[in-house]
């Protein structure tokens, strides 16, 4: 149960306090109560998006402006579907602008995604053998974009917990290598302090811009914070500049 709190005169909800339920956990509680409260979350409800994480790609785009009418958009850990509601209509899949040229948004995820209106989406567990070629069959092509907010389930083990997500970062960017275009971008969820330092040396040789950035729409208590690579130059050695390497890892 919930109850409103509002201001003397009873006009301006200020919070929602949450009742503690019998077997309901305090954690839990209090989860639920930022929730109602968090004001991202309350305009994702009136705007029609699914989460709240919407509104960090939105903010990234709007600073950084990526998603162009006309792009063709990879979204890895795609759930619940924000980021590719956000895509499609910035890079007018749905063709809403005749005049602009129509986009295309890919999603994947390990959960099931309800389906979203200009993207197509697909269920898959990107770590498995073979996940990356059959996201390349579905993609059919180059992108102009990759994206993965893609999060590994906390084990309880802070060293395996940050060797997951850093698995998973290399997976996504080993992937951007290989299919974006020339000049395309590379946005990710990456660890506290950005992207570690032998993955900021290889963004920079492979992209013109490189910035770790948090954006506003991003809890002030979380530790996340997303990579934003621009101007893809085509892989590099890790000692020359402009010579390509298609066998190259992620780490160099």
């Amino acid at each position: 149960m919930s109850e409103k709190q509002t201001s003397g005169r009873g006009q301006r909800e200020l919070r929602v306090r949450v009742k503690t339920a019998k077997g309901r956990k305090l954690s839990s509680t209090l989860w639920l109560e930022r929730q109602l409260n968090d004001p991202y979350v309350i305009r994702a409800r009136k705007e029609g998006y699914r989460g709240r994480a919407a509104y960090k790609i939105l903010e990234l785009d709007d600073k950084y402006g990526f998603l162009k009418p006309g792009a063709r958009v990879v979204d890895l850990g795609c759930a619940p579907g924000g980021w590719c509601q956000v895509a499609a209509l910035r890079v007018n899949a749905l063709g809403q602008n005749p005049k602009k040229p129509i986009g295309y948004v890919l999603g994947v995820d390990l959960q099931e995604v309800e389906a979203i209106s200009g993207a197509e989406i697909h269920q898959l567990d990107f770590l498995e053998d073979g996940a990356e070629d059959k996201v390349k069959g579905w993609l059919g092509g180059r992108a102009d974009v990759v994206m993965s907010d893609m999060a590994a389930a906390a084990s309880g083990h802070k060293g395996t917990d940050h060797l997951r997500i850093v698995a998973l970062i290399e997976a996504a960017l080993a992937f951007a290598f290989d299919v974006l275009e020339d000049d395309g971008t590379f946005v990710a969820k990456v660890l506290a302090g950005g992207a570690e330092q032998q993955m900021q040396t290889l963004l920079k040789k492979n992209f013109k811009k490189v910035a770790n950035v948090k954006p506003p729409a991003s809890r002030a208590d979380s530790s996340e914070k997303f990579v934003v690579a621009m101007g893809f130059r085509g892989r590099l050695v890790e000692g020359g500049e402009g010579q390509s390497d298609p066998d190259a890892g992620p780490l160099g």
